[in-house]
């Protein structure tokens, strides 16, 4: 891994510290909004949801063209369409403008999600792929707990709509930086071929310290005709991996945003104050930042699908004791901590293994609709959890339903056959060599 590598990764990582600020810059001002609108319950709820559906909507419709104009100028177009976003809220009038607006905020970060992760995946050389891709992921992490720190002190000065003005700025200010230092994905011009394929390819050898190449190395593949197509998602062979990494998706997100959702509200419920379960909420929150890297570091060292499968189940494990141990405040705290570690991980994971069951024709459509199917069952999960509790389900049979589906999803993780590691899937080339 050269500098150069590195800090390729670092533009995404950045790409996602903001990506977690925007996402929930709707819950960082939710109170502001609902108050100076009079909004109900159920409205606020929508307005917190939009940026959800626009994730899932930006990562199964954008994220396919990715594959056929390039994850660069994918992430390029996203981010504007996010900026426009971000910035327009701020002058919203009402509340139907502003749920409209955070949709179309969520179809950008849709787009920059699935790309970026494809990006830092293949910019990484084996060895190292899983600690890349954590750390990128991990970057969500830190732009949602910066965030609220934001949106704290510019809300007291100026009101909710500066927070979006925050936002929308910076994400601004990223344009240039993608636009002059992020390179295109190698994978990409080895498989799609554009006039300036061998240059590009050239530029970034130079830069990395290795030999360029006199011409392309023959494909030992079709050149990815069908890149972008959802259809080659689910064709022959891929099938089978694709509807794994989809169950996956599916059952940890729903794991996942329930959790996150949820816990402050669930930690009161099993007797808690309302200070104690914001507390737990947090600790949570701030455990997924330890648990990304520490997936990363385990990921260089073994299987990065065994180490995801262990994670899933130690979540479940922790999640099972969590409300029992509420009669002690301290271990509970402790124990919430260490869900956060574990369950963020899980998410982490999933994006650093995704990009390997793919060819690189068809990687970011599969990273997209991933991602696009497991934002199915993060919109879901939060109303079955709301729908349970008034069939009567306590704190702790829901948390026992979510260990089962990260025990069922550790079980669709292990059945998941990656690509190898060390070939190129569309021309043959090393993966493992130090320029990769």
């Amino acid at each position: 891994m050269t500098r150069y590598q590195w800090f390729a990764v670092a533009i995404c990582v950045a790409l996602n510290v903001l990506d977690g600020f925007d996402v929930l810059v709707m819950a960082f001002t939710g109170q502001s909004v609902s108050k100076e609108w009079a909004l109900s319950g159920a409205a606020l709820g929508l307005l917190l949801s939009a940026g959800l559906f626009g994730m899932a909507a930006g990562s199964l419709l954008l994220a396919p063209w990715a594959d056929t104009i390039g994850r660069r100028r994918m992430i390029l177009l996203c981010l504007c369409i996010s900026s426009v976003g971000m910035l327009a809220s701020a002058f919203s009038q009402n509340a139907t403008q502003l749920g409209l607006l955070r949709t179309l905020t969520g179809v950008g970060i849709g787009g920059i999600l699935a790309s970026s992760n494809v990006i830092a995946s293949e910019y990484a050389n084996a060895r190292w792929r899983g600690l890349a891709v954590s750390l990128n992921s991990t970057g969500y992490a830190v732009g949602a707990t910066l965030g609220g720190l934001v949106a704290v002190l510019l809300q007291s000065s100026y009101g909710w709509r500066s927070v979006f003005l925050f936002g929308g700025a910076c994400t601004v200010a990223l344009i240039p930086l993608v636009y002059w230092r992020l390179p295109e994905s190698l994978d990409f011009l080895l498989a799609r071929r554009p006039a300036d394929a061998l240059a590009r390819i050239n530029a970034f050898a130079v830069s990395a310290g290795q030999q360029p190449l006199t011409a392309l190395p023959v494909a030992a593949v079709d050149r990815g005709r069908r890149g972008g197509k959802v259809g080659a998602l689910v064709a022959g062979p891929q099938r089978r991996s694709t509807l794994l990494v989809w169950a996956a998706f599916f059952l940890t997100m729903f794991a996942f945003y329930l959790v996150t959702s949820w816990t402050p509200k669930l930690l009161v419920e099993a007797g808690l104050s309302a200070n104690q379960g914001i507390t737990g909420g947090t600790l949570l929150n701030l455990g997924g930042i330890f648990g990304t890297a520490l997936l990363g570091v385990l990921s260089a060292r073994f299987a990065l699908i065994r180490v995801l499968a262990a994670y899933m189940v130690v979540a479940g494990v922790l999640l099972v004791v969590f409300v029992p141990a509420t009669t002690t405040i301290v271990v509970a705290f402790a124990i919430g901590a260490l869900i956060g570690v574990f369950i963020n991980g899980c998410i982490v994971g999933l994006y650093a293994l995704t990009p390997t069951v793919y060819p690189s024709a068809i990687r970011a459509t599969g990273v997209g609709w991933a991602i696009g199917v497991g934002r199915i069952g993060a919109i879901t999960s939060p109303i079955a959890a709301g729908a349970l509790l008034d069939r009567g389900w306590s704190p702790g049979q829901l948390y026992m339903a979510v260990a089962v589906a990260l025990v069922l999803a550790a079980g669709v993780v292990l059945s998941v056959r990656a690509r190898s590691a060390t070939t190129h899937d569309a021309v043959g080339v090393d993966r493992s060599a130090p320029v990769r």
